[in-house]
């Protein structure tokens, strides 16, 4: 195993076997992901994922791995340091600091998965606020399933489109943003999905929107 895959496989305890799968096709830059082998497009961007306990396995190793294939720079964030684990699988990943620690200006985009984590996340008024702060710069913001929750209580929606979990449209709504039912929602800096099953293109937006595109 080369060097920058055990990098990037540094954070990440007990994976299940799919998903370990999925990681090392990413990885190697299978074209059914998109990407040739040896091109790093996203060399040079950092992109930070905010991660707590419950999160969900595929949609926070799915991005990672894709980003991290082509290039990007990935920094795990959440509440304190320290090992968390996902709510639909044995799967861990290392949390490497909080928000407290980081400047804005050294990220060029911001994940945020779905799970359980979201509903932790938007406890933390440091991060919610830090959320805020970083999706008023412009630099794109990606949220799936159960991610937008951050960005609800964030007040950073009110008037974009938007998707998200079904079974919280609702809140998504109340917040001002509209709710489109679709695998992935643009609006501005915004990237939004519903879904596990919509992880190719949402990963594939955050690359874009990281590229220029």
């Amino acid at each position: 195993m080369n060097a920058f895959i055990s990098s990037l496989l540094r954070p990440l305890r007990t994976i299940p076997l799919v998903l370990s799968a999925a990681l090392l096709l990413t990885v190697g830059g299978a074209t059914a992901f998109g990407g040739e082998s040896g091109d790093k497009p996203l060399a040079g961007k950092h992109v930070l994922f905010l991660v707590a306990d419950q999160f969900h396995d595929a949609e926070t190793f799915f991005p990672l791995g894709y980003l991290a294939a082509r290039g990007a720079s990935v920094t795990v964030a959440g509440l304190a340091p320290g090992t968390v684990g996902a709510y639909n699988s044995n799967a861990t990943i290392d949390v490497e600091t909080t928000v407290a620690e980081l400047e804005i200006d050294s990220f060029d985009a911001l994940v945020i998965p779905g799970g359980g984590s979201p509903g932790k996340l938007r406890q933390d008024e440091a991060l919610v606020r830090f959320t805020a702060d970083f999706f008023n710069t412009g630099r794109p913001v990606a949220a799936i399933c159960h991610g937008p929750q951050v960005l609800v209580t964030a007040g950073v929606l009110v008037g974009l489109e938007a998707t998200c979990f079904g079974g919280m449209s609702d809140e998504l709504e109340e917040a001002g943003a509209r709710y489109i039912d679709r695998p992935l929602v643009r609006d501005g800096n915004l990237i939004t999905s519903r879904l596990p099953k919509d992880l190719a293109p949402f990963s594939e937006a955050i690359a874009e929107a990281l590229a220029g595109g």
